[in-house]
C-alpha cells in the first residue's frame, strides 16, 4: 500500500459511527475489503485503525519478541489492549467501538488524519491540543528528526 494522506474533520452520528472521507475512502479502496484494526495510540489520546496487511507487518514484529522477557510481554500485552477488528459498511462507514470511544474522549466533532501507513482518529479539541502544544519548535524537531546525515536512507 502506499503511503495515506490528508488531514479531514468529520462527525461521528449518536451511535458511533464515522463515514470515511471520500478522499481517503478512495485511497483506501485497495484493502477495504480486507478489514481494519482500531486500537488504541501508545503515544496520544487516539485511536489508531491499520489496514489488515500493515496490521499483520506490526504482528510479525511482535512475534520475534521474546515473550519469556517481562518487558516484552507486557509491551505486547499494552500495545494490542483493546485493539477490535473493524469493517467499512457499504455506506462507507466505520464504527467505533464504545470503550475506544471513551479512551479517545471523542465527542461529535473529530479529526481523521493519515500517518504514512495508518489513520488516526481524534477527538477534534484534542488533535488541535497536540499539534498546537508541540513540545518543541517544528523547525528544531524537523532538523532533529530528519536532518542528521543517513537519517533518510
Amino acid at each position: 500500500m502506499n503511503s495515506l494522506n490528508g488531514t479531514y474533520e468529520c462527525k461521528v452520528d449518536a451511535k458511533g459511527r464515522l463515514m470515511l472521507p471520500a478522499g481517503l475512502k478512495k485511497q483506501l479502496s485497495p484493502v477495504i475489503q480486507n478489514g481494519f484494526v482500531l486500537k488504541r495510540s501508545v503515544f496520544h489520546k487516539c485511536l489508531e485503525l491499520y489496514p489488515m496487511d500493515e496490521w499483520e507487518i506490526e504482528m510479525k514484529k511482535m512475534g520475534k519478541l521474546n515473550r519469556y522477557k517481562k518487558k516484552n510481554n507486557d509491551f505486547i500485552r499494552r500495545f494490542t489492549a483493546g485493539t477490535k477488528l473493524i469493517e467499512i459498511d457499504n455506506a462507507g462507514r466505520l464504527l467505533i467501538p464504545k470503550d475506544l470511544f471513551a479512551f479517545a474522549g471523542i465527542s461529535k466533532n473529530i479529526m481523521v488524519s493519515t500517518a504514512i501507513n495508518i489513520v488516526e482518529i481524534w477527538d477534534k479539541e484534542n488533535y488541535e491540543k497536540a499539534i498546537n502544544e508541540a513540545p518543541q519548535d517544528i523547525a528544531e524537531l524537523t532538523e532533529e528528526v530528519m536532518g542528521q546525515d543517513g537519517a533518510n536512507e
